[in-house]
């Protein structure tokens, strides 16, 4: 019986990933013969299939790009920057789609010390760093095996700073995996789909208007209330919106 069931929920796989491929081909397809929306409605069946990666949101992208859909075109090249963060052309298509925006909202200014944090904080994401960190476990292992066995003292001196120097970084890797996630739980980024936003002082209607941001101007969610999200932009104001005016952005 549990060979039968191993065996049903193989095929299924197999049908699956056979059945996201061909639809993955069909979009890519549509999307060179200039069908962008025929493509995104193939791209989506994907995703409602439930498989998730930077290729087929970076192609969510391109398509909205050439539809002239500001948000949901930098929603989704944010979406797979989030999955391959060190990918240039995600970024520079990102870019692209960002120059599109009516917002031109300056950042608040940060110390070099933090913009190197962010950079090496940010070169991997947490599993990534967590792999590494195993890699270097496996490493230590096979040089403090070699520091044992050999003989030579040049050849286990060797061995023993390699096997130190490993652990070391095993720990670091940890450490850094450690932040990349804290940094990714106190970050709550989405993407204004709206045209237009005003952004009160409170979460309710009658509340006085703080300052109007456009489609596709990128925000962190700090609180919810009663359909009601209090939102920070770049340069740092904050202030209160309705909840279906914006898409967040890691809701995989």
């Amino acid at each position: 019986m549990k060979k039968i069931a191993f065996l049903v929920c193989l095929l299924s796989f197999v049908f699956g990933f056979a059945q996201n491929e061909a639809l993955f081909n069909k979009a890519t397809e549509l999307y060179n013969d200039g069908e962008y929306s025929a493509a995104i409605e193939n791209y989506k069946k994907i995703l409602e299939n439930g498989e998730h990666s930077a290729s087929l949101y970076f192609n969510l992208g391109n398509c909205y790009y050439k539809l002239n859909a500001i948000g949901p075109s930098i929603y989704y090249y944010e979406k797979a920057l989030i999955l391959d963060p060190g990918n240039g052309e995600i970024q520079n298509n990102l870019a692209f789609a960002q120059n599109m925006r009516l917002d031109a909202i300056e950042e608040m200014p940060k110390t070099e010390i933090s913009r190197i944090y962010s950079s090496v904080v940010g070169m991997f994401t947490s599993d990534q760093w967590a792999y590494l960190s195993i890699a270097l476990v496996f490493l230590f292992v096979l040089a403090y095996m070699a520091y044992y066995f050999l003989r030579p003292a040049n050849q286990k001196r060797a061995a023993f700073i390699s096997s130190i120097l490993s652990l070391t970084f095993c720990l670091v890797c940890v450490l850094f995996a450690y932040l990349n996630h804290q940094q990714n739980t106190n970050d709550d980024p989405a993407i204004i789909f709206d045209q237009e936003v005003n952004v009160n002082s409170e979460p309710n209607a009658n509340s006085s208007t703080i300052f109007t941001i456009h489609e596709g101007t990128k925000v962190n969610v700090l609180d919810e209330l009663d359909g009601w999200k209090r939102i920070r932009i770049a340069d740092g104001q904050t202030g209160w919106l309705k909840a279906e005016s914006i898409k967040k952005i890691k809701d995989f």
